[in-house]
């Protein structure tokens, strides 16, 4: 679970934005549909500035039933270098990779699970534009194109995405096709990853930063801040563009029907909130985390 940006747009430390029934954050709401989902073990992501309160967080507030570890990004560099820094934990299992301030739900985290256990192909789950898209604020996505028989092909960060007032979407990052229908699909960091990854991201992250070692640690002075980022990496690869030279590795496209709900903006809480009692109320969701069968 990546919980180490900055969140300059929030304003404070998404993953702890109260927005259960009962204040619970999002990193519960996340975690807690994980272990439902049949995932058995977390791996949380910190940074240096709201790493601290986070751990705190998850000290005082998960189950001690709930295995988890914290792994640190002590520089932000991006969500490639950030699974990099989870390396030593995960080790050479497949895992899921997740954003701690989305809520994905239990259905797509399932489907997710249940293909890392029968497969040795990466996924990543991809959602309807209009399903990951709260209010009228500009978010970040990463437009997808699929084969026909459910292979990702291509990947393209699309930012300032935002709602055009007649039922579409507009990316004013200068990119065509500046218009986007309303059932793009989108990928909103639901990886699935097997171990043969690994080569690609430190391939992908030291190249840009020399001083960073293959478990994310850096080991001495850094040319800049760039950052490298996994919708990126992944996409190059499935073009034949692996930054290691190695051939292409396939990555299933999982489609969901689900929302994907998140907070990018303050004014994106209330939203969110609403979004979840109202799942809550048709019996879409548990009232209580960590009650699924985990």
């Amino acid at each position: 679970m990546l919980a180490a940006g900055m969140a300059k747009r929030y304003g404070g430390p998404k993953p702890l934005a109260p927005v259960g029934l009962h204040g619970e954050a999002l990193v519960d709401v996340a975690a807690s549909d994980a272990m439902a989902a049949g995932f058995g073990e977390i791996v949380v992501v910190l940074g240096p500035h709201s790493g601290p309160a986070i751990a705190y967080h998850l000290a005082r507030s998960w189950p001690p039933s709930v295995p988890v570890s914290v792994a640190e990004q002590t520089v932000p560099l991006g969500t490639a270098h950030a699974a990099l820094c989870a390396r030593r934990a995960v080790g050479d299992r497949p895992f899921a990779l997740v954003n701690a301030d989305d809520v994905y739900g239990t259905a797509a985290l399932a489907e997710l699970c249940a293909h890392l256990r029968a497969g040795e192909d990466h996924a990543n789950v991809l959602y309807r534009l209009e399903h990951t898209v709260l209010t009228d604020d500009p978010v970040t996505r990463a437009a997808c194109t699929v084969t026909p028989d459910g292979w990702l092909a291509a990947m393209v960060e699309r930012k300032h995405v935002h709602r055009d007032g007649d039922g579409g979407f507009v990316a004013d990052d200068g990119k065509e096709p500046a218009a986007l229908a309303p059932d793009t699909l989108v990928s909103v960091n639901l990886w699935g990853i097997q171990p043969a990854l690994w080569p690609v991201l430190v391939a992908a992250v030291t190249a840009v930063h020399p001083a960073v070692g293959p478990d994310g640690t850096v080991t001495g002075d850094l040319a800049g801040d760039e950052e490298v980022l996994l919708p990126e990496v992944v996409g190059a690869m499935v073009e034949g563009r692996a930054p290691d030279g190695s051939a292409p590795q396939r990555v299933r496209a999982l489609r969901t029907d689900g929302r994907c709900i998140g907070v990018t903006h303050a004014e994106d809480l209330a939203v969110a909130r609403t979004e979840l009692a109202l799942m809550v109320g048709t019996g879409e969701r548990a009232e209580r985390l960590w009650s699924g069968p985990g």
